[in-house]
């Protein structure tokens, strides 16, 4: 069998945590900023886990992760 290749747009935007789940970032934080309020910006920096529902997915584009 060959090796599976790594999607490379999403090995930029998801990283795995040690139990498994898949960690992103927000969208919406690049560009429109001055409507967004400092609270909403700041929300956004933080990082969050991918829904369950799309996990599977995502751990295929990243098998080596």
């Amino acid at each position: 069998m060959p090796k599976i290749k790594t999607h490379k747009g999403a090995a930029k935007r998801f990283s795995l945590t040690k139990s498994g789940k898949v960690k992103r970032g927000h969208a919406f934080k690049s560009h429109i900023l001055t409507k967004k309020s400092t609270k909403r910006k700041r929300g956004l920096r933080k990082t969050a886990y991918a829904s369950p529902a799309n996990e599977a997915t995502i751990k295929k584009l990243i098998p080596y992760k």
